[in-house]
């Protein structure tokens, strides 16, 4: 184990608990909801302030088009706010990237909107976890880390997107350029457990609106004019299910469409998601999508459109994700904190930044739990050893200059 230097001391210093709970309290106070554009755009400018202290350059930027399929199989497009990036040092010879999300998963109009104070000295509400207190750790860790000298090797940039919960479509190519160049990425998704275990490797996953279009007929009196787009789409989602084993789970979800009882129904919308375990598993299920979108359409003589694609590739642990694990479980090791690894079944960012060759460790944020509901809670004393863990990752990787 490498010991703590005097700098690395003074460093590790500087996370001030009072301020970084006071920026998790803000920040949750504001509903950023993927869809409140509103509140996304009120949380994008009060982040734009605070990471400007890391004296970079802030831009707001504007999110990719992304549509959205409809209950009658219709598209329309679909709104995101803006994704914040900040710049620091682009001409330094190392270069990292760090990310995370501003938006949560409870809408406008979601019950949860409050945060307490739990009687086992937790902190519950929305956001607190995931991921508004992933974002306090990342700007400590950054403003520690830049408090010594030979950190100015490294440049990084920072990015925080308004769109991680519902897949990042608006922003997977902002993703994948500001990977390019970096030796390695952070982000600041919570614990995988709250413990503080990190998540290692992911599925892929896959969302997709399967759009089938048949054709109406009287259901007594001409039925066999009809092409039943609900039977169809029933096919499809028991045929996609039989897809599923090991390393691939197939999840239908949901069926828009039907007609009234006296009508043969000519237009469906299945809704489903893909969750395969490696790219060669993805390989297969997008090629057999595809055989037996062609076979239903011939069985039922319908057509079908098929909407959405693997936007999470699977990541799994490499040689270089491996060495950033260890690196991160060192640095740990010298601050008492011990830090281990296990696989997860849900998706992130970090996906994306895998698939683009760049080692990541995507579970750097506060520990807590419950997330995606009302039981959601931060663990308060984790912000400052989160970002203890994190500075000190930052310092060696700067000091290394490689992974």
């Amino acid at each position: 184990m490498q010991p703590l230097s005097p700098v690395e001391l003074a460093a590790l210093e500087r996370p001030d608990h009072d301020r970084m709970l006071a920026q998790v309290q803000i920040w949750a106070g504001i509903n950023s909801g993927t869809g409140n554009l509103k509140g996304l755009s009120s949380t994008a400018s009060l982040l734009a302030d605070a990471f400007s202290s890391l004296h970079g350059h802030v831009e707001l930027v504007e999110p990719a088009p992304v549509e959205r399929v409809l209950a009658d199989g219709s598209l329309v497009a679909l709104e995101h706010g803006r994704h914040l990036v900040c710049t620091v040092r682009p001409d330094a010879p190392i270069q990292i990237l760090l990310t995370g999300h501003m938006d949560t998963v409870f809408p406008v109009d979601h019950p949860f909107q409050e945060q307490k104070w739990c009687n086992d000295g937790t902190l519950n509400g929305p956001g607190v976890a995931d991921m508004k207190g992933g974002i306090a750790v990342m700007l400590a860790a950054l403003s520690a880390a830049d408090s010594v000298p030979e950190f100015h090797r490294a440049g990084y940039q920072v990015m925080i997107n308004s769109d991680e919960e519902t897949g990042s479509a608006s922003s997977a190519a902002l993703i994948a350029t500001l990977a390019k160049g970096k030796l390695a990425a952070l982000t600041y998704e919570p614990s995988a457990f709250p413990d503080g275990t990190l998540a290692g490797a992911r599925p892929g996953s896959g969302n997709f609106s399967i759009i089938v279009a048949g054709r109406s007929a009287h259901a007594g009196r001409n039925p066999q004019d009809g092409r039943n787009a609900l039977l169809a789409a029933a096919d499809l989602a028991l045929r996609l299910k039989a897809l599923t084993r090991d390393g691939l789970t197939v999840n239908p979800a949901k069926i828009d469409g039907g007609s009234p009882n006296n009508v043969v129904p000519d237009q469906a919308v299945l809704r489903v998601n893909l969750r395969p375990a490696t790219p060669e598993l993805q390989s297969h299920a997008d090629n057999e999508i595809n055989k037996i979108i062609a076979f239903v359409e011939k069985e039922h003589d319908v057509s079908i459109h098929r909407h959405g694609s693997f936007n999470r590739p699977p990541k799994p642990l490499d040689p270089a994700a491996e060495r950033l694990f260890a690196l991160v479980r060192d640095c740990g090791e010298a601050l008492g904190q011990h830090i281990s690894w296990k696989p997860s079944g849900g998706v992130c960012d970090g996906n994306n930044i895998a698939a683009c060759g760049i080692p990541v460790v995507d579970t750097l944020g506060v520990r807590g739990g419950a997330i995606h509901s009302a039981e959601e809670y931060l663990i308060p004393e984790s912000l400052v050893e989160r970002a203890k863990l994190s500075a000190l990752t930052l310092l060696r990787i700067a000091e290394k200059g490689a992974i």
